[in-house]
């Protein structure tokens, strides 16, 4: 029995789940108030283990979301993470956090674009296939009305995250779907953590760092 509770806090949703086998058995998430992750995260952790009636000690292994995402969010879930798997003595196991997003499109052709919203008209972006492989690496991209020209043209289309709103604002096609109000969450990391916990691809819990993909840059207080 595989035991493994998944910690997501890559956007405004503090999210946790506790899952066995790879199936969600626990879930407690929060996105309607902000950053709030450094007063619920752990909250919601005694939750799931409370709701399941599991003890931390039977857990097998802790998942953490890796980014790209929230600096300071990431920052919060990711100290977690560690400190519980050091404090456990229980393997840390690392899931892109744009893999679990695309996991909550269901779709039998086209492709789909997992986008986090950076500054401006930025996004954090990664392009799957409708079976969720991967085709197109994680990137940091300005959005104009050519991006993802390449795939609009081809087939349908399936953005999700909340680059989202920003990108219907600029692209006008009759291939894109977009998937408004969709978050990261912890529920779709049980069986991305599960596969990598059955072939043992862990992180060092010492030296493992949050997947940024920008250096984070402090924005000055307007005056």
């Amino acid at each position: 029995m595989a035991l493994i509770l998944s910690i997501e806090t890559a956007t405004t949703n503090c999210s946790v789940a506790l899952s066995r086998h790879g199936n969600t058995i626990a879930l407690k998430e929060d996105s309607r108030n902000g950053y709030s992750h450094a007063e619920k995260l752990h909250v919601f952790i005694d939750d799931v283990l409370k709701e399941a009636n599991i003890d931390k000690n039977k857990l097998d292994a802790i998942g953490i979301s890796k980014g790209p995402g929230s600096y300071t969010g990431l920052r919060i879930g990711v100290s977690a993470a560690k400190g519980l798997a050091f404090a456990l003595d229980k393997p840390l196991i690392s899931v892109p956090t744009l893999d679990a997003l695309a996991l909550q499109v269901t779709c039998n052709n086209g492709v789909i674009i997992a986008m986090l919203d950076a500054r401006r008209m930025e996004v954090y972006s990664a392009v799957y296939d409708s079976s969720y492989n991967q085709i197109r690496d994680t990137q940091a991209q300005i959005l104009d009305e050519t991006s993802f020209a390449d795939y609009l043209e081809k087939d349908k289309v399936y953005f999700i995250g909340n680059g989202v709103e920003k990108t219907r604002e600029i692209i006008n096609h009759p291939n894109a779907v977009f998937i408004e109000d969709k978050l990261p969450s912890a529920n779709e990391m049980s069986g991305l953590a599960y596969d990598k916990y059955k072939i043992s691809d862990t992180e060092d819990v010492a030296y493992f760092e949050p997947y940024y993909l920008k250096d984070f840059v402090a924005i000055k207080p307007k005056s």
